[in-house]
């Protein structure tokens, strides 16, 4: 089946199970701001190289933590306990992106101009927040991600310091078990993440989910 082209002027994307079994659903289009918060309404997010053409991915199955259920191991939850912790939301979001792609910069990143042109101006609009993790009062890690409804999609993550990005996910995850956000999407599975308490889900639980968490922006594509 080929995949779909998007047509750049019209915001529309085709039947998210019309995915190929790798996840990927169409090309083209562009990043703004309407187009983002469409795809993720439906489970679509962009993942390509800076300077190629954007392409959409709806993977089948799902890989989610669900906040009350982060699982904490043991050395973990001692590591946690012998510094102390603080956890900031928004704290500049852009610098954030910023060493998410720094990370990256090595192995190849997606995180290019474009994405951080979009998704910041995602986060002036209120659909899109950072996290920081600050350990004995120093920048240890952090993540971003986009919000909807009651729905959180990671996106990436950085480490500053041992186990920054970890207790920046924990941190989060229990801030926001305590309001009725019902998953964090992690999009594809790590074995980080798996030991985390990620899970897959099936692509109708997850739409499900989708539906009920973004009650006024799901509708059938």
């Amino acid at each position: 089946m080929p995949v779909f082209r998007l047509n750049q002027e019209e915001i529309s994307f085709p039947n998210p199970e019309l995915a190929e079994e790798d996840g990927l659903l169409a090309v083209g289009g562009d990043l703004r701001t309407e187009r983002l918060l469409l795809a993720y309404a439906h489970g679509i997010f962009p993942w390509f190289n800076p300077g190629e053409e954007i392409l959409w991915w709806c993977p089948r199955e799902r890989f989610l933590i669900f906040p009350k259920q982060i699982h904490v191991s043991r050395s973990m939850n001692k590591y946690m306990k012998k510094h102390e912790i603080r956890i900031v939301l928004n704290r500049d979001f852009g610098d954030t992106m910023r060493r998410c792609r720094a990370k990256w910069e090595k192995e190849g990143t997606w995180i290019g101009d474009e994405m951080e042109e979009a998704y910041g101006q995602l986060h002036q609009k209120g659909f899109a927040v950072s996290v920081e993790s600050f350990e004995d009062g120093a920048l240890a890690g952090g993540l971003y991600g986009v919000v909807m409804g009651q729905c959180f999609f990671g996106e990436s993550m950085f480490s500053e310091k041992e186990n920054g990005s970890k207790t920046a996910l924990i941190g989060f995850a229990r801030i926001l078990a305590r309001f009725p956000i019902r998953f964090i999407d992690c999009q594809f599975r790590t074995d980080h993440l798996e030991r985390m308490g990620g899970q897959y889900v099936s692509w109708e639980e997850y739409k499900e989910m989708l539906r009920e968490g973004i009650p006024g922006s799901f509708q059938p594509l």
